[in-house]
């Protein structure tokens, strides 16, 4: 019978014993990526934010290249929309893409480019979600805080035989019990990686929640929108509509212009 931890947490005996397994198969299965060579407040807070609902795969190269070109909290917040939609391209997601400049730009001039160690400050700024500022913590600064994405918790949900449709609170309350102290960043990457290569969603049947449908969505014309606008900085609405006909295609570039993508003069959008 499986068990919400609102009623049962594991006994410190049973949860050494978890940790050893999973620490130990981290040896044999533990993955390489750029962000865990160096795992400066930058550098997971940039990666962090890319990553998002986005496989690592197609972040790597796109988190190099803009690591490169954009070296730090400064350099991020002086980009024009062009350049920093430019080396987004290919990414989608472009809203993320002004927030993360936004919070970039709160943390350069306010807090001097030193990225806060509060939790409750971290998400008070731009696109900084409850695991995006959980995640900054524990593999920036080693604290002790869980860090929840799907992989973790379906090693949870499986490793304690507990249910599928467990909530977000319970699966976060099972996994403070979890953190080692002084181990967070190495405990949670350990983790992830015997998620994703171990207890896969084809041997637990775990799965996450589905992300809406993209194709024919107003996200793929507003996509399409900036994509057209990297390449041609300005165009004429009526062309637009054509390329990307859709019935709510007013509204898709009034938001465009309300959150500050795009400007508007008469019929002509630009960057």
């Amino acid at each position: 019978m499986s068990i919400s931890p609102r009623t049962y947490l594991p006994q410190l005996k049973t949860i050494r014993t978890f940790q050893s397994t999973i620490f130990s198969r981290y040896e044999e299965y533990q993955r390489s990526f750029p962000r865990r060579e160096e795992p400066t407040p930058y550098n997971v807070f940039l990666s962090e934010i890319m990553s998002q609902q986005t496989q690592v795969a197609r972040v790597v190269p796109k988190f190099l290249t803009f690591k490169k070109k954009v070296p730090d909290f400064v350099s991020l917040s002086q980009l024009d929309n062009k350049t920093l939609l430019s080396l987004r391209s290919g990414l989608w997601f472009n809203a993320r893409a002004l927030r993360m400049q936004q919070s970039a730009t709160i943390i350069a001039q306010k807090y001097n480019s030193i990225v806060p160690k509060d939790q409750q400050v971290l998400l008070w700024l731009p696109w900084i979600w409850p695991y995006t500022s959980a995640a900054i913590l524990a593999f920036a600064y080693n604290i002790d805080v869980p860090v929840v994405d799907i992989n973790i918790k379906r090693v949870l949900i499986h490793s304690f035989w507990l249910t599928k449709d467990l909530s977000d609170r319970d699966v976060t309350a099972l996994a403070a019990a979890c953190v080692p102290t002084w181990q967070s960043r190495d405990r949670h990457n350990a983790l992830m990686d015997y998620g994703a290569l171990v207890l896969t969603w084809s041997k637990t049947w775990i799965t996450s929640t589905k992300q809406s449908k993209f194709v024919w969505s107003k996200r793929q014309v507003r996509w399409n929108i900036l994509k057209y606008l990297v390449a041609h900085w300005s165009t004429d609405v009526d062309k637009l509509q054509k390329l990307y006909p859709h019935k709510e295609f007013d509204a898709i570039v009034m938001w465009l212009e309300k959150e500050w993508f795009i400007v508007r003069k008469e019929n002509i959008l630009a960057l």
